[in-house]
């Protein structure tokens, strides 16, 4: 009996999902800066390959199901980076020592 390739990969991607929500709502504050910028290094990658998928058409059609994915992950990953970037700024601010007047 072989199982459905798209059986095995939706599967796959489900387990991913709480796997993820588990791992990232455990995460204690101190190590949540070092893990956005982790993230934000995975979604560089993705947007690499989004922008291949984008480009990956050819010169008679613009609109294929590729180029419209990939500029969607373009869009959702460069969302994902600068939304870790702001969160990473709060997170390093509240570390930072407060300065006291002297007036």
């Amino acid at each position: 009996m072989e199982i459905d390739p798209f059986i095995f990969r939706l599967s796959i991607f489900i387990l991913s999902i709480f796997v993820g929500y588990y791992v990232v709502w455990s995460v204690t504050p101190s190590l949540h800066t070092p893990l956005m910028s982790v993230t934000n290094a995975i979604s560089s990658v993705i947007i690499v390959g989004a922008i291949i998928a984008a480009l990956a058409t050819n010169v008679d059609s613009i609109f294929t199901s590729s180029s419209i994915f990939g500029y969607l992950a373009i869009t959702l990953a460069a969302i994902n980076i600068f939304g870790g970037f702001l969160v990473t700024q709060r997170m390093l601010a509240m570390y930072k020592k407060k300065k006291k007047d002297k007036s």
